[in-house]
């Protein structure tokens, strides 16, 4: 079962009515939060956010390839990867029973 997909600006929107922010504060903060995230992978740097998660980054090495539509043999580029990796409160809130529903709803 799949659930929605949510936007940045949804993101935003629910920010900004827990925190009673302004929409425009809440859409502030989330970029900067997603700015200060990819600025700290990009010098290296591992953000652990205590329940949440942490997001690191890993190196892949080159390999060899093949391009599918001629089948000929190409080198692939070594490359930095972003990862994250879920924290325990994280898991166990999305693993959460769902509340148990009322009589008569």
């Amino acid at each position: 079962m799949r659930g929605r997909t949510v936007n940045k600006n949804e993101l935003a929107d629910s920010v900004a009515m827990v925190a009673s922010l302004k929409k425009s504060e809440a859409e502030t903060a989330v970029d900067a939060m997603f700015d200060a995230i990819a600025a700290a992978l990009k010098k290296g740097d591992e953000v652990r956010i205590a329940g949440f998660g942490t997001f690191h980054v890993s190196e892949r090495a080159a390999t060899e390839g093949r391009n599918p539509r001629t089948g000929e043999k190409m080198m692939i580029a070594a490359s930095k990867q972003p990862k994250f990796r879920a924290g325990k409160g994280l898991k166990d809130t999305v693993n959460a029973a769902p509340a148990p529903l009322a009589a008569g709803d």
